[in-house]
């Protein structure tokens, strides 16, 4: 049990670290795409890799902060199904969620992306606009982080639910914030 504690805690601290760092490309992705505004229609030019550039940290920002977002609780849920329960009821119903729903979406979306990502990475794939970003294989790679975190921060529910199931919760770090 204690060894489920610990997995708990270092699944959440990757998550928070992850998700705390990734949460400054929003501020990037807002000073970027105001640089862009402001050479577009003060200096009337542009550059299309400083377009892209927005969009790549604004993917990304979702992308690698989603398993921070799970680890929350700030996903989407029936709050009136679940707010209602118990501990024990509420920890069941997050072990069997995240079994029957999470795990084998990021399953079948890592199959799916593996090869896609990999063909990139093959080809040394950059944008199809003249003047766009190189290394387009480094966002596609961002899918794979998303699978790792997701099923990362899916473990530590089901480590976390198992726990309070078994009448431990007591060995559990307290619930991390966004805060």
């Amino acid at each position: 049990m204690r060894a489920l504690a610990g997995f708990v805690r270092f699944a959440e601290a990757v998550n928070d670290v992850v998700g705390r760092t990734v949460a400054y490309l929003t501020l990037a992705t807002v000073l970027i795409c105001a640089t862009v505004v402001i050479i577009r229609y003060v200096l009337q030019t542009g550059f299309v890799w400083m377009q892209e550039l927005f969009i790549w940290t604004h993917a990304a920002a979702f992308m690698l902060g989603a398993g921070f977002t799970l680890m929350v609780n700030r996903h989407v849920r029936v709050d009136i199904l679940y707010e209602t329960r118990s501990p024990r009821t509420r920890a069941w119903l997050d072990l069997l969620s995240t079994i029957v729903f999470l795990f084998p979406w990021i399953i079948v979306l890592w199959y799916y992306a593996w090869p896609y990502v990999a063909a990139s990475w093959r080809l040394g794939e950059a944008s199809p606009q003249v003047g766009g970003m190189p290394g387009l294989y480094l966002l596609k790679s961002v899918i794979l982080g998303f699978c790792v975190l997701m099923m990362l921060q899916g473990l530590a529910i089901c480590a976390r639910s198992v726990l309070v199931i078994g009448g431990r919760p007591d060995l559990l770090p307290p619930p991390r914030t966004a805060e």
